[in-house]
């Protein structure tokens, strides 16, 4: 699992030139809304690594801020499905973090988790692609961590 995930960031990162030479074609108060897929990897200690899928809305708000959700699963032995209510920050026009509150299900057990994150998005031809990566802290519990490689656009 780990190979595919490790493909996946490499070739992300080889559109780098293109992608940075383009900048952002979309402005945020014209096509406030940004809609994308993750495919990544949830590690935690006691259960190693698990692939992870998931989704993540935002509505940019200005310049530097957008609001939103993030919906994930990670399957095999972690089996949780995580929500969150996110705040993306708009450090630079692809560098974003990433916070926010949410609850986890992992089996029978209810969680509080809150998520620190860090994405890098570029955008070419109207998809947006962000190589991502997430801290999930739980309070008396084992906290996560989620790395992956998100899809996806804005309208």
């Amino acid at each position: 699992m780990r190979i595919h995930i490790a493909i996946g960031l490499i070739t992300a990162l080889a559109f780098i030139p293109t992608v940075a030479a383009k900048g952002n074609a979309h402005h945020w108060q014209t096509s406030p809304h940004h809609l994308s897929a993750l495919i990544g990897t949830t590690y935690t200690e006691d259960y190693g690594n698990a692939f992870t899928l998931g989704i993540d809305y935002e509505y940019r708000v200005s310049e530097f801020l957008g609001l939103g959700f993030v919906a994930e699963y990670a399957f095999e032995d972690v089996d949780a499905y995580t929500y969150l209510l996110v705040a993306d920050l708009h450090i630079t026009n692809h560098f974003i973090a990433q916070i926010g509150p949410g609850v986890e299900f992992h089996g029978s057990h209810k969680m509080e988790v809150a998520r620190l994150g860090f994405l890098y998005e570029f955008e070419m031809s109207g998809i947006t692609v962000s190589p991502q990566l997430h801290y999930d802290y739980h309070r008396n519990h084992e906290s996560a961590v989620v790395a992956g490689l998100a899809i996806g656009m804005s309208f």
